[in-house]
């Protein structure tokens, strides 16, 4: 093995991966929500992962986080939002420049995650720490 051998980069995982470990565990939105929540709020800088929770009196008394309401990942001008309204999911896709919302479109969860997968995998390709981070991600760790 060469010295440049060694050097080459492990690749990114492939976009198939990244879709089926997003799509894991989504026949229940507020389980879906929950592990979307924490895999991605694990494996992506705190910067990329926003999440908004409902706490009930109960949640606060007993020092509970609350049910997830809204996921928002930010990936470049691209801005990917799931809500949980009374049990059903919301998703939206949206371009965003400079704060201003330049397309907002209302899509399927399935088409969601696939949209999620696919910003997941371009940045990836353009940014170590992403990559290493969908690499977590696809391994569940």
């Amino acid at each position: 093995m060469t010295e440049r051998d060694d050097a080459v980069p492990e690749e990114a995982p492939s976009l198939d991966m990244v879709t089926a470990a997003l799509r894991a565990d989504s026949a229940d939105v507020a389980i879906y929500a929950r592990v979307l929540t924490q895999s991605l709020s694990e494996a992506l800088p705190p910067d990329y992962v926003s999440v908004e929770r409902e706490r009930s009196m109960s949640d606060r008394m007993r020092g509970r986080p609350g049910e997830v309401s809204k996921v928002a990942v930010r990936l470049g001008d691209q801005l990917m939002t799931l809500a949980i309204r009374n049990g059903r999911p919301s998703a939206e896709v949206c371009r965003e420049v400079r704060g201003v919302v330049l397309s907002r479109e209302t899509v399927p969860l399935h088409d969601w995650a696939s949209a999620l997968a696919k910003a997941l995998v371009v940045h990836a390709e353009n940014n170590a720490q992403a990559a290493q981070a969908l690499r977590r991600l696809v391994a569940g760790t």
